[in-house]
């Protein structure tokens, strides 16, 4: 179940907090004035503003009944841009942001089972999912897939043992490869090959994806080859980088 009901508004966001939780990856928490008013769906992202810059996108990571607006920024020496946000976060009191964005992401409570499948940062939409669906007591299968390069990249990994051992409908499959010589693409072909590897009945389930445009892709095809409906597919990979 997909859609995005909300139109994206302007806000200047005070900064409450940001924090490393990994070697290059922090967590940013928002609050917006007259929170009460701004409505999201579990799932949407936003975008943040700064002068003389083009907007930058992140998966809102918090439940839409969450206080805080909080966002996972990997902020890696080849991000220039993610850089730049993480240092006007942390100099600023306020920053200009906007609200919301994306189509995939939650409106009730799915009709069908659900398998999240997250790359690196992506697991930021995956949190937004799994807390909303926890606190509406969704009762049919949950189950996160959440790929990594390496051990450390897996920031959060505490929280998704977490939610495994207190929520009984969730699944947490962790996939790491540490492998120094090992490419990206490599890394998403793992992630893939661990989704399919679960021997699921894709005719029954709905998929939330989030990462790259090419693990979106690689996993879309590989689950429709397997049966997944095209309808049952959900990712913003698939909004603001269509296939040509």
């Amino acid at each position: 179940m997909a859609s995005g009901p909300y139109q994206p508004r302007s806000f200047q966001a005070r900064v409450v907090d940001v924090s490393p939780i990994s070697h290059d990856v922090y967590r940013v928490q928002l609050r917006l004035p007259r929170r009460h008013e701004v409505a999201f769906l579990a799932g949407q992202y936003l975008s943040v503003h700064l002068p003389d810059a083009e907007p930058c996108y992140f998966s809102i990571a918090s439940s839409p009944s969450a206080e805080l607006i909080e966002l996972h920024i990997q902020a890696s020496p080849d991000w220039v841009s993610a850089q730049r946000v993480i240092e006007a976060l942390t100099s600023s009191e306020e920053v200009s942001v906007q609200l919301p964005h994306g189509r995939a992401c939650l409106s009730g409570a799915p009709g069908r089972p659900l398998v999240l499948v997250a790359a690196g940062t992506g697991f930021a939409q995956m949190k937004s999912l799994v807390e909303y669906l926890r606190e509406i007591r969704f009762e049919l299968e949950v189950t996160l897939y959440w790929g990594v390069r390496r051990p450390e990249d897996m920031y959060l990994r505490s929280l998704a043992e977490q939610w495994q051992a207190e929520w009984s409908p969730f699944t947490f499959v962790p996939v790491v490869r540490d492998d120094e010589d090992n490419d990206w693409g490599g890394h998403h072909e793992q992630l893939v090959r661990a989704v399919l590897a679960s021997g699921a009945d894709w005719r029954r389930l709905e998929v939330h994806a989030s990462g790259s445009p090419a693990m979106v892709y690689t996993l879309m095809d590989a689950l429709t080859e397997a049966g997944l409906p095209a309808d049952a597919f959900f990712s913003d990979v698939l909004e603001y980088a269509p296939r040509r």
